[in-house]
């Protein structure tokens, strides 16, 4: 297959997944086609299910303007229906044209802006496409599949078949998209298993796909296989698996914190291959070693990094560093709650303590320990910070935290200073002093 032939069926298969995957924008989805234009990549993406592009319209260049073509099959590509008829409904009126030996029907001379909708009748199956504008520059082209009934009989017969022990893969139209909110980034895992055998097969090891310990709101998207449930982080897929493919469609949410992120993902069965796509925003980077092809591409008004690896082993995570993201900081935030959870934990603590003497002297023994210990805390901080060990957003945010703390404990103890301190408290309030000015 031609590139070109590559995009426009990938893109045509995407379309319909609209509908059931509807929190992913089609410029998004139609990026992935951008996989074409890179070395190889070709001979990787296997075509899409054909009954996914069925009815679906496509814009395109190589016809003359106006022209419609219909092409009918049955079940797949390679199953052309000759002398069949197609009907063109629009205006209240049918044009009827046979399908030549190719399956194609054209329709010429319908008018600019024309609505107009495809119908054949297969067997006893009414075959309908969208309804659609005829344009005025370029043709339009479309498919209508017929249900292929031997190969239904034969899957069917396989699928209720005794399951037996093997494995499956995640491949062939299996994809990865990345897009990048204000606060998060929603990764979209869309799975494609195969079972290769003629009968249901029972994987060796549970097929569990577990989100990163940070992910939150992980759902199926609709369209997924019933036989995958989502609990928590965990997405569980529960055998057998019938022939052919199992759709597992995932969403989740992983925060953004700082400028670079690395998402780590493993999967229970082997990746066939990696087809990556991510909504770019200013400067952001991809960098991964399991990449080794990838572009920036325009879409629609937006720009996309596609990328496309090689196979991933069962278990081995798939790496993949963002760099570059757009955030907004969160250390107001943190430090807001910080302030607020400390400030009700010492109004309590100013409301309930005891007037009893020996009470007061171990609750200020037990605020002094705390300062110590926040202390300590705060110069180990500096410390690793000045190593490199942290990276200045955590640094900034754990910082401003333990110093909030140790206000407030200095607070406590200051509006009760008639129990001695040790002897040593000016020397831990002056380095106090010069971090909070720092």
């Amino acid at each position: 297959m031609t590139p070109q032939g590559l995009f426009r069926a990938v893109l045509c298969a995407l379309r319909r997944m609209r509908q059931s995957v509807s929190v992913l924008p089609l410029c998004a989805v139609a990026a992935l086609c951008a996989l074409h234009g890179l070395v190889t990549v070709t001979a990787q993406i296997q075509m899409p299910d054909a009954r996914e592009m069925s009815g679906i319209p496509r814009p395109v260049t190589d016809l003359p303007d106006g022209v419609l073509s219909v092409r009918l099959i049955r079940g797949d590509l390679s199953n052309n229906i000759a002398g069949h008829p197609v009907e063109l409904h629009f205006g209240g009126q049918v044009r009827t044209v046979n399908t030549d030996a190719s399956g194609r029907a054209e329709f010429r001379d319908i008018p600019p802006g024309t609505t107009v909708q495809a119908v054949s009748v297969v067997d006893g199956e009414r075959l309908e496409s969208q309804a659609f504008p005829v344009q005025a520059q370029g043709g339009i082209r479309l498919l209508l599949v017929a249900t292929d009934r031997e190969k239904e009989k034969q899957k069917q017969a396989e699928a209720a078949a005794p399951a037996v022990s093997g494995q499956v893969v995640i491949g062939g139209e299996s994809r990865i998209i990345i897009e990048h909110n204000e606060e998060s980034v929603e990764v979209y895992y869309l799975l494609d298993v195969a079972n290769t055998a003629r009968a249901p097969v029972n994987p060796s090891t549970p097929f569990v796909v577990e989100m990163p310990p940070e992910a939150v709101g992980t759902s199926l998207l609709e369209g997924s296989s019933p036989l995958a449930t989502a609990a928590g982080r965990r997405v569980t897929v529960s055998g057998p698996f019938p022939p052919g493919r199992t759709l597992v469609q995932i969403g989740t949410q992983l925060p953004v914190t700082g400028g670079t992120m690395e998402i780590a993902q493993t999967f229970p069965a082997v990746l066939d291959h990696v087809a990556l796509i991510i909504t770019k925003v200013g400067d952001m980077r991809l960098e991964s070693a399991q990449i080794d092809r990838q572009q920036d591409m325009p879409a629609n008004g937006r720009l996309y990094i596609a990328a496309a690896g090689g196979a991933v082993a069962a278990g081995q995570p798939l790496t993949l560093t963002l760099t570059g993201l757009p955030h907004h900081s969160v250390i107001p935030r943190r430090l807001a709650v910080s302030l607020a959870v400390a400030i009700a934990i010492a109004g309590a603590w100013l409301a309930m303590r005891s007037t009893d003497p020996g009470e007061q002297l171990a609750e200020r023994k037990r605020l002094i320990a705390r300062r110590e210990k926040l202390f300590q805390d705060l110069v180990r901080l500096e410390n690793e910070h000045r190593r490199g060990r942290i990276e200045d957003g955590r640094y900034q945010g754990r910082r401003e935290e333990l110093l909030a703390s140790l206000e407030l404990i200095y607070g406590a103890l200051d509006s009760d200073d008639t129990t001695p301190e040790p002897a040593h408290r000016a020397a831990v309030t002056a380095p106090l002093d010069q971090l909070r000015a720092s």
